[in-house]
């Protein structure tokens, strides 16, 4: 088992900036891939962004350029930071993780998910 535990979230002015952390426990973690996905009122959970276990990062298109993420094995910890935000990122952020994976853009491919930060960009 994992356990992955978000922080970071609240509410920021358009144009702001949030980082967002998530706490591993548990398993090793540097054997997950680590991803965040995103989930807005009425709208289907959205993949947001990902980095392997050996670091490769890829990004939603919505979030490219704007959005960082990373991640510290020392710490358990993978990390988003979010600049330039707009209302359109308003949503709860949610991170996972993956032992393996072969689609890093599906919910379906994530073993372990945690509770969820809520962002909320007023304009």
């Amino acid at each position: 088992q994992v356990q992955l535990v978000e922080s970071g979230g609240g509410l920021v002015q358009a144009g702001g900036s949030l980082r967002l952390s998530c706490a591993a426990s548990g398993r090793t973690f540097s054997n997950y891939a680590m991803g965040w996905f995103r989930q807005a009122p009425g709208k289907e959970r959205e993949f947001v962004a990902v980095i392997s276990r050996s670091s490769r990062i890829a990004y939603a298109d919505s979030v490219k350029g704007r959005f960082t993420i990373s991640r510290d094995n020392a710490k358990n910890t993978v990390y988003l930071e979010m600049n330039s935000l707009n209302p359109e990122d308003t949503a709860v952020y949610y991170c996972a993780a993956a032992g393996s994976i072969a689609n890093p853009y599906s919910v379906g491919q994530y073993d372990y998910w945690g509770q969820g930060t809520q962002v909320t960009v007023s304009s």
